[in-house]
C-alpha cells in the first residue's frame, strides 16, 4: 500500500505538464549512446577548493560510466558504482584502492538525462567541478559534444514489483515501483518556514534539460556556518548554492559573510535566500534533490524502467537505494527475457493454422498456439496432458517429458517463423545440426510449455540458425542452438 504521502506525490507529478524538449527527433531509447568528440569543463571543487579539469571522452558500447584519476600515477580508475561509495556527507564521494572522487552526482545526472550510456570522465583533481551547483553546465558540455548512437542494444531492467527502502532516524521513504518509463518525484519537508514543503515531479527524461538540470545545490545558513568554521567548503560562493536563512542575522555575521565571499553587499531576501539570489523556479530545492536521486541512482550500474518516488531524500539514502535496485536487478538479471504466456490474449495462429503450415500430425503435432512472432523470434505454446502419448512408456509411475520432444517442439515452432520469412509458397524445414544442448528441469503433465526460438543469424540460403530454449514458468527447462534447412515443396 502506498503511504498516503506518496498518493499525493502521484497526483501532483501527473498533472504536471509536459513542456520538455525531445533530446533529438530521431534519438532511439533502445540503443547505447555515447558523446560523438571529447569535451572539457575547468571549475573549482565545491568543498576542496582545488581547480580541476574534467574531459568528458566517447567510450565503447558497455563501457558505462567511468572515472579516471589522470593526475595521480598509473591514471587509476573508478567505476561509477554504489557498492564503491564511501562518503556521503556532502555529495557522493567514490573510492577504489585508496583512490578518490567526489561530488559525482551532478555530471553523472547530466549524461542520464541526455541520453548518454558510455563516458570516460578524466579528471585531474579529486573533485568535480561545481559550476554553479547545478548539472546545466554539464548539458551543455554533452550537448558541445554531440550525442552519438552505438550498434549495441540498451537493456532496460524493468522494475516489476514495488522495492522499498526506508530511514526511520532520518523519516525518508523512497520506492521504486513498476513503469514504462524512468520517471522521478521528490518531496522535501526541513521543517522550515522558508522552504515549507516542496515536491518536484519528473515523468520523461527529455525534460531533464529544460526542468531539471538548471536546479542548483542548496544549503541553511546554519549549515553554511558549521561548514565554513571547520574549512569544509573552500570552494563555496553564493554564485554555486542557494543559500537559505531561516533565522536571525545579526550586523556581526553580515559583516563576516561578506568577507568569507568577498562581496561588497550581502542581502537577505524577504523570501529568506541569501545575496538576493533569484531563483529558477519556485520549488527549485525539490527539483535540486530530484537531480540528486538521478546522479546518485546513476550508481546502479544498469538502465532503468521504473518510478522512483522518494520522500526527504539525501546522498546517503539515495545510495542505499541503489544498491537495493542493484541487488534486485542482479537476482533477477536470468529472468530477463521470459517470456510470459497470458491466455486471455488471443494466438497470433491458433491450432488450425499451424496445421496448414506444418505437416506435422499427431502423434507429432507439438506446438498447439503461436503467442509472439517477429522477423527475429518466435514464441509458442505446447500445453502438456497426461493423455500425452509418450506418458505411457516414458518412466510410468513418474510421467516425464522425454527431452528430445522437448527439442522437436522447439523445431516446430522455428519452423513457423522460418517459412513465415520466406514468402509465398509451400515450404519444409529439416534438422542439420544440433548444438549446447541442456536439460535443466523437468516438464510433467499440468505443465505449460513455452517454446522460444530466436534467430543466431539472418536465413541465407535456406540455413536457418536459431537458439531455442523451453520454459515452464520462469523456469529454463531446455536449451540448445538449431540449424535446419528450409526446402521448397
Amino acid at each position: 500500500m502506498v503511504n498516503p504521502i506518496f498518493a499525493r506525490m502521484i497526483t501532483s507529478a501527473e498533472n504536471k505538464t509536459n513542456t520538455g524538449t525531445i533530446i533529438s527527433p530521431d534519438f532511439n531509447p533502445d540503443k547505447q549512446h555515447t558523446l560523438k568528440s571529447a569535451v572539457t569543463i575547468s571549475g573549482t571543487g565545491l568543498h576542496t577548493g582545488i581547480m580541476a579539469d574534467l574531459t568528458l571522452n566517447p567510450a565503447a558500447s558497455g563501457f558505462g560510466f567511468q572515472f579516471q584519476r589522470i593526475d595521480l600515477p598509473n591514471q587509476p580508475i573508478i567505476k561509477a558504482d554504489c557498492d564503491l561509495v564511501t562518503d556521503v556527507s556532502r555529495g557522493t564521494t567514490l573510492e577504489s584502492n585508496g583512490v578518490k572522487v567526489s561530488t559525482v552526482e551532478h555530471v553523472l545526472a547530466a549524461l542520464v538525462g541526455m541520453g548518454v550510456d558510455n563516458c570516460l570522465l578524466e579528471i585531474n583533481g579529486p573533485e568535480m567541478p561545481i559550476i554553479d551547483g547545478s548539472s546545466a553546465p554539464f548539458v551543455a558540455l554533452i550537448e558541445k559534444a554531440g550525442v552519438a548512437e552505438q550498434d549495441a542494444a540498451k537493456v532496460w531492467y524493468s522494475i516489476d514489483e514495488n522495492i522499498y527502502h526506508y530511514d526511520e532516524d532520518k523519516r525518508v521513504e523512497m520506492v521504486a515501483m513498476p513503469s514504462t518509463e524512468y520517471q522521478v518525484t521528490t518531496l522535501i519537508d526541513f521543517n522550515s518556514p522558508v522552504l515549507g514543503t516542496q515536491h518536484a515531479g519528473l515523468k520523461h527524461l527529455a525534460d531533464f534539460k529544460e526542468e531539471i538540470s538548471p536546479c542548483r545545490t542548496f544549503c541553511f545558513l546554519h549549515e553554511l556556518e558549521m561548514l565554513l568554521d571547520n574549512n569544509l567548503i573552500k570552494g563555496g560562493d553564493v554564485n554555486n548554492a542557494i543559500v537559505i536563512v531561516d533565522k536571525p542575522v545579526d550586523d556581526k555575521e553580515m559583516e563576516r559573510l561578506k568577507k568569507i565571499f568577498n562581496k561588497d553587499k550581502i542581502e537577505i531576501k524577504s523570501e529568506g535566500y541569501l545575496n538576493n539570489l533569484e531563483l529558477h523556479f519556485p520549488n527549485e530545492p525539490a527539483r535540486h534533490k530530484l537531480l540528486d536521486v538521478i546522479g546518485d541512482l546513476a550508481l546502479i550500474g544498469y538502465p532503468i524502467k521504473g518510478r522512483i518516488i522518494a520522500n526527504r531524500p539525501g546522498h546517503s539514502s539515495n545510495v542505499e537505494f541503489a544498491k537495493k535496485i542493484k541487488q534486485y536487478i542482479k537476482k533477477n538479471k536470468h529472468t530477463k527475457g521470459i517470456p510470459v504466456y497470458n491466455p486471455n490474449i488471443p494466438p497470433v495462429y491458433d491450432q488450425q493454422f499451424i496445421e496448414k503450415k506444418l505437416p506435422h500430425r499427431y502423434p507429432f503435432a507439438l506446438v498447439d498456439k503461436i503467442i509472439e512472432l517477429s522477423d527475429t523470434h518466435i514464441i509458442g505454446i505446447k500445453n502438456v496432458t497426461f493423455n500425452e502419448w509418450f506418458f505411457q512408456g516414458h518412466f510410468p509411475g513418474n510421467p516425464v517429458m522425454p527431452g528430445v520432444l522437448q527439442i522437436e517442439a522447439l523445431a516446430q515452432c522455428g519452423g513457423i517463423l522460418a517459412i513465415n520469412l520466406s514468402g509465398e509458397g509451400s515450404y519444409d524445414t529439416y534438422f542439420l545440426k544440433i548444438d549446447n544442448c541442456k536439460f535443466k528441469n523437468m516438464v510433467k503433465p499440468g505443465d505449460t510449455l513455452i517454446l522460444k526460438m530466436e534467430l543466431s543469424a539472418p536465413i541465407r540460403r535456406g540455413i536457418c540458425e536459431m537458439k531455442g530454449t523451453t520454459y515452464v514458468g520462469n523456469k529454463v527447462c531446455a536449451e540448445a542452438d538449431l540449424v535446419a534447412q528450409i526446402v521448397k515443396k
